[in-house]
């Protein structure tokens, strides 16, 4: 899965970075029945709600033209927690 997440890494990041934005953290994991794939993205300013839906319509279709997931999972896009 490893490489898989690495794959996924190398082929959103060009098209995030048009919004300026750049990828934290990749994980798959399961909780419960459900498999996640969690992107973590991060920006200087911080992200709002509407780049997240942007950035979650550009990721999407790119992720399904790859494929590169067997299993059925949920696409949890999120910003990075600022403290």
């Amino acid at each position: 899965m490893d490489k898989t997440l690495e794959k996924i890494k190398e082929i959103i990041k060009e098209p995030i970075s048009k919004l300026n934005l750049e990828i934290d953290s990749i994980e798959y994991k399961r909780d419960g029945k459900n498999n996640f794939l969690n992107i973590v993205l991060d920006r200087i300013n911080g992200i709002d709600l509407d780049t997240i839906v942007e950035a979650t319509n550009i990721i999407n279709p790119i992720l399904d033209e790859y494929d590169l997931i067997d299993e059925e999972y949920i696409l949890d896009i999120s910003s990075k927690e600022r403290g």
